[in-house]
């Protein structure tokens, strides 16, 4: 079993922009959300991934991921997922951590949200000028939620 360890922030400018040192379109999809675990197929470039994820709020969760054939991803992106996004991932190395900066498209067009892996729940770490506020605990900043509940409806349900 892996145990993935990641904090989520918000950016408040675009100065992360000219330290981005490549970045991946990704499509991905939901095949169940509920429950104990989300189950989701992802394309990443010329991979593709099948992921398993607790469903719990917070920075560590535990995490299986498997790489599945390109054509059987896109078959299960198009006819079995209930929930599903795009986005540009974009990377950036930073004080020895990876930064992923994703910049979501379609109905979740408008929001960037930073995320760091860590090696322990407790790593300090410094925060780069353009991060924004800390939105790990928040579950509608997970790409679980955003597949269902897209970004662009926010306003509307408020």
């Amino acid at each position: 079993m892996g145990l993935e360890i990641e904090r989520k922030f918000l950016l408040k400018s675009d100065a992360w922009r000219v330290q981005v040192s490549r970045s991946l379109e990704m499509r991905q999809g939901y095949l169940t959300g509920e429950g104990r675990a989300s189950v989701r197929v992802r394309l990443q470039g010329d991979e593709a991934r099948l992921n398993i994820k607790a469903a719990v709020v917070g920075a560590a969760r535990a995490e299986f991921d498997y790489p599945i054939a390109l054509d059987e991803c896109r078959q299960i992106l198009d006819t079995l997922c209930v929930g599903g996004l795009s986005k540009t991932r974009h990377f950036i190395e930073r004080d020895g951590l990876l930064w992923e900066i994703d910049e979501f498209w379609a109905d979740n067009a408008g929001l960037i949200v930073a995320e760091v892996e860590l090696g322990h729940v407790d790593q300090a770490i410094v925060l780069p000028e353009w991060i924004g506020a800390e939105v790990t605990d928040d579950q509608r900043y997970y790409n679980q939620y955003l597949a269902l509940h897209p970004y662009q409806s926010w306003s509307a349900q408020a």
